[in-house]
């Protein structure tokens, strides 16, 4: 893949097509060439259209995308508008040392519990408040707050087809 990479660019094309670029690669290889190519992108201004099932390159890459189902397109536009409109929540992970026993829904609807561990799902500008309203009222080890996983997005925007 690298060597094709290198072949696509001899010619300082204006417009890059990249088809899956990091296939077959290994985690610190991939992480190299998704730096290559914003670098490059920035450096030389090229229009790069990216076909990709791996969201971690989506996710490094992209500041705009197009999902299309069987030909149709069923959203253009930017990554962080679709996340926001499909997953209007962040995803609270709280580490307890012991798992307290309490109504959950009272702090987020319950997405996960395993062993000292609840994942929250709450509103996207309630996350501050509810965890630190976690961290006054709990013994709390550690606290994570993140946007739901971009493949959770992804297959978000298929199942509503019209987005």
């Amino acid at each position: 893949m690298r060597c094709e990479l290198a072949a696509a660019l001899l010619h300082r094309p204006h417009v890059l097509f990249l088809d899956e670029p990091t296939i077959g690669l290994d985690v610190h290889t991939q992480e190299n060439v998704r730096r290559f190519i914003v670098d490059y992108n920035r450096e030389h201004e090229t229009t790069i259209l990216l076909t990709s099932h791996y969201m971690g390159d989506v996710a490094a890459l992209c500041d705009r995308v197009m999902i299309i189902n069987y030909g149709r397109l069923i959203y253009d536009g930017d990554l962080s508008v679709l996340t926001e409109k499909l997953a209007p929540y962040k995803r609270l992970e709280v580490r307890f040392s012991r798992l307290p026993n309490v109504d959950w829904s009272e702090y987020g609807e319950v997405a996960e519990i395993e062993e000292g561990t609840i994942v929250l799902r709450v509103a996207r500008e309630t996350a501050a408040e509810t965890a630190a309203r976690l961290l006054e009222r709990f013994d709390v080890r550690d606290i994570n707050i993140e946007d739901p996983p971009l493949e959770e997005v992804i297959a978000r925007a298929f199942w509503e087809e019209h987005v």
